[in-house]
């Protein structure tokens, strides 16, 4: 046995080759990967370069962003540097990379920076990972950077690490596809402390990253996700690479255990045993149940034990696997020396020591064959065995005796008998045995065991009249022909065994490929499905058909549980068999016909369970007229619904979850939103209130000990305050418009002077520590716009640049013709937007921190601002200014048609 397992694994995976093919006939791919930015990722990818290009290697820079560090900058000299091009976007000029200029040039080797990144609209591909993929089908070898937060596996669980969510990210095929992943990794303390030296963002940004992002448990955590799926990584390549090279291993650079799975009735504590083994070493688990010609023979207790043992490995997290085998336990080897497994956990054998003798042990023949593979034999009585079944089946159905393969086979031995006659001339009589032989063959492979026996016994009774002296008669005169007839008579038994337990084989082997051939594309039916009553009708639908009976799926509604689908549609339970549906949901057992509750009930009920519990019920019922009393499923079916609920329940619990995480972040928003709100009203109440509060005061206390000039100074400000009131209101107001969708604008041809001039007048008391240049082109078109709402969206713009710019300082508002649309600029001189917050700027009561302090204000006016533009049919975008420090915020909108001239009639 040895030598065949050695011949065996001697043999390269041709999967492994030709995966290695693939990669071959493409570009290499190198991720540079850090566990957070500043790591200096970008800078080791540099120097790699540099060295490269000391070997004569043709490189080019694709594209390096080196965030002004004068270190890393440094490193790009002496490469070539294909320049960016240049796109424009809402009047902005965006730089990409250059990919075809990259492909034209064709080096050996290109540098691409920041993987995850976001293309421009207007590139050939949305995503830069795409362009890395182009390079590498073009077979141009590829540098690139990544962060470990940008894997979209991991993405959930950045999430709940930092509470920021990421919203590049690359797909882990990527991962996959790289030949090489260098961590390149920095101790918390020493990132804080690139951070506070500036060495990563400016001062401002820095300090807040620090209060945010970069805490250190936020970093030791990323550190260790960047770490394991590198090793992850690491370890799907060492297989690979034992695989294609015909090694046997295991090479023990890693934990990997597996468990054998039979009808053992203590098969679920070796399975909690080996997940708990797993937690030990860290390992990855899998368990195996080697399916022999035995199987076919086995009870249906045993069948169903070792199907519920694999579903509960799924359920602890563990791979299931079945594959088909002759002898167990050089079966149970050649896979885990495949895929390299160094622990093998087997139950001890309860049987005895002569039934060992006799049919061999599995635990013995895997300890002599397994060599540097450890073996764990554990006791068979230990831990609690697998819950029988709470549900009845009904017995296989008898099948009814065919005579038309035993008239087969008479036909194939009068065939053999006639071709033996012609034979008989030119042939011996040993040779003609060999024609019944084929006969036998035959029958076996048409028509099973028991017509291959039949044909076996006509066979040895036909030669032995037709063809043994004394001829036509059933007597044997020489002994050796007796010999001969009794050997005969053992092979011919012997090949119709084998021969028709292969064709049981092939066809048990061809009904488990359509069964799984159906789970898979259910299984592929729900992963795409997102809405639940698709789901659930998709279930019903998929029992109903592979099991030939009627189905309805109910989920929780309050304290019962109610119908929502079913398969035929019209299908209408009663309040008894719901009763019995509420019982299985609340006990979490099945209940209803053929179940030992509730068995009077005309429909039975089974939980869809998953490891939170149970999330719903399914019915099935085979009598269309009626209650039928009794079981209603085979074994066979039953473990078939079990599997096809297992997945339901897995895609419930899927969208369950998703709406959860929708109406959590739907909470924190009103959360957030509520909490602002609130400090809004509190604060740009409060202040207002108290200064026309303490003016009126004034006014009644001191009123005639106050001169003229003191009179009018509290008067102002009990104006200028009710109006800033005013205009709190009125954004409150706005907001509240905005979102009932009440807002429906009156557009029609407007001067944009007149409205810009409005504004102005609007805002006069606001911009008065301000200088304001108007620069309109003097071949701008009428506007088709509502006047009002456009004059409020620029009164809240020039409300904003007055107070994020100091004192004194120039305000300019510009307005340009782009073809058919008009570009309207307000800029200002304050410290600009922080590139974190340029996205966000436009949410509901967000508002930008101006350096130590936090300005006045709502944070709804650049809502409102968006919300009033998009209504008219025009975007509105926020930046910095190039030429100096400043905010700028940009308008396009739609020029009015110009109006028509009706030509008088001719008299």
């Amino acid at each position: 046995m040895t030598d065949e397992l050695s011949d065996r694994t001697a043999r390269p995976s041709p999967d492994a080759l030709l995966r290695q093919a693939e990669r071959e006939e493409r570009g290499r791919l190198k991720i540079f990967l850090g566990a957070a930015p500043g790591v200096g990722k970008t800078y080791e990818m540099l120097q790699t370069a540099q060295a490269k290009r000391r070997e004569g290697i043709d490189l080019v820079v694709g594209i390096v962003e080196t965030h002004g560090r004068p270190e890393t900058e440094a490193l790009l000299a002496g490469l070539d540097v294909v320049p960016r091009r240049r796109i424009d976007y809402k009047g902005h000029a965006l730089d990409e990379m250059d990919l075809d200029a990259i492909l034209a040039r064709r080096p050996a080797l290109a540098l691409v920076d920041e993987l995850a990144h976001t293309n421009a609209p207007g590139s050939r591909h949305a995503k830069r990972y795409l362009d890395v993929g182009e390079l590498l089908d073009a077979g141009i070898d590829v540098y690139t950077t990544l962060n470990i937060q940008h894997v979209e596996s991991l993405n959930d669980v950045v999430a709940k690490i930092t509470r920021v969510r990421v919203r590049e990210t690359v797909p882990d095929s990527i991962l996959d596809r790289a030949d090489d992943i260098e961590v390149i990794d920095l101790a918390p303390d020493d990132l804080l402390q690139r951070l506070k030296e500036g060495k990563v963002y400016v001062p401002r940004t820095a300090e807040r990253a620090i209060r945010h992002y970069f805490s250190p448990g936020n970093l030791t955590a990323l550190r260790e996700l960047a770490l394991r799926r590198t090793a992850q990584r690491v370890d799907e390549q060492l297989l690979t690479h034992m695989q294609a090279h015909a090694i046997a291993g295991p090479w023990a650079a890693g934990e990997r255990l597996l468990v054998c799975v039979n009808e053992d009735p203590n098969v679920g504590a070796m399975v909690r045993y080996a997940r708990r083994q797993a937690e030990r070493l860290r390992a990855h688990w899998t368990a195996v149940h080697v399916e022999t010609p035995r199987d076919l023979r086995l009870a249906e207790a045993g069948r169903d034990r070792i199907a519920d043992a694999l579903r509960l490995v799924e359920r602890l997290g563990g791979e299931a696997v079945t594959i088909p085998g002759t002898d167990v336990a050089s079966t149970v080897v050649d896979y885990a020396r495949a895929n390299n497994v160094t622990h093998i956990v087997i139950a001890k054998s309860g049987r005895s020591r002569w039934s060992e003798l006799l049919h061999g042990s599995v635990a013995h023949d895997l300890i002599r064959c397994a060599g540097d593979i450890s073996v764990h034999v554990i006791a068979g009585d230990a831990g609690d065995p697998i819950p029988p079944k709470t549900v009845r089946t009904a017995p296989v159905p008898r099948t009814p005796v065919e005579w038309l393969p035993y008239l087969a086979g008479t036909g194939y031995v009068a065939a053999a008998l006639g071709a033996g006659h012609v034979l008989r001339l030119v042939l011996d009589l040993n040779n003609i045995a060999l024609v019944f032989l084929t006969a036998v063959l035959a029958s076996a492979v048409t028509g099973g065991l028991g017509p291959s026996l039949f044909a076996s016994l006509v066979s040895v009774l036909a030669f032995n009249f037709f063809f043994i002296p004394p001829l036509h008669t059933f007597t044997v005169a020489d002994p050796e022909n007796i010999v001969a007839l009794f050997f005969f008579a053992v092979v011919a038994v012997i090949a119709s065994n084998l021969t028709a337990r292969v064709r049981a084989q092939a066809v048990t082997a061809r009904q488990r490929a359509k069964t799984t051939e159906d789970l898979y594309r259910f299984s592929r039916k729900l992963a795409g499905v997102a809405a639940m009553d698709d789901l659930l009708w998709a279930t019903a639908y998929q029992i109903a058909a592979m099991l030939k009976v009627r189905v309805v799926v109910l989920l929780p509604e309050g304290e019962t549980v109610a119908v929502r689908a079913g398969y035929p549609p019209e299908d209408v339970i009663e309040d008894a068999d719901l009763a019995a549906a509420k019982w299985a949901w609340e006990n979490n057992r099945p209940a209803g016909a053929g179940a030992d509750t509730l068995p009077g009930a005309k429909w039975l009920f089974l939980p869809m369970r998953t490891g939170r519990g149970a999330v719903g019920v399914v019915g099935i019922d085979t009598d269309a007229g009626g209650g039928k009393p009794g079981a209603l499923l085979t074994p066979d079916q039953r473990r078939l619904l079990d599997a096809l609920i297992d997945q339901a329940a897995l895609a419930i619990e899927r969208v369950n979850l998703a709406e959860d995480v929708d109406r959590a972040r739907l909470t924190a928003e009103t959360e957030r939103l509520r909490s602002a709100l609130l400090t809004s009203i509190s604060h740009d109440l409060r202040t207002p209130l108290a200064s026309i509060l303490g003016s009126a005061t004034s006014l009644n206390s001191y009123g005639p000990m106050l001169d003229e000039a003191g009179r009018k100074e509290l008067t102002a400000t009990i104006q200028e305050e009710a109006e800033r009131l005013n205009r709190f209101i009125a954004n409150l107001l706005d907001m509240t418009r905005l979102e009932s969708g009440a807002i429906r604008p009156r557009t029609g041809p407007v001067d944009l002077a007149e409205v810009v001039g409005s504004a102005l007048e609007r805002a006069g008391a606001i911009l008065a520590g301000h200088r304001v240049e108007v620069d309109l082109a003097a071949d701008l078109p009428m506007l088709d716009l509502d006047s009002v709402l456009f004059e409020q969206v620029l009164f809240n713009l020039l409300d904003n640049a007055a107070k994020y710019a100091p004192p004194g300082s120039r305000i300019d508002v510009r307005a340009r013709r782009e073809g058919e649309r008009v570009r309207i600029e307000v800029q200002d001189e304050g410290d600009g937007i922080p590139p974190p917050d340029l996205e966000r700027i436009f949410d509901k009561f967000y508002r930008v921190h101006a350096q130590d302090r936090q300005r006045a204000g709502t944070g709804l006016g650049l809502a409102i601002c968006r919300g009033f533009v998009e209504a008219m049919g025009g975007t509105i975008a926020a930046g910095n200014r190039t030429d100096r420090a400043g905010a700028v915020f940009t308008l396009s909108l739609p020029a009015a048609d110009p109006p028509r001239i009706e030509e008088e009639a001719s008299p």
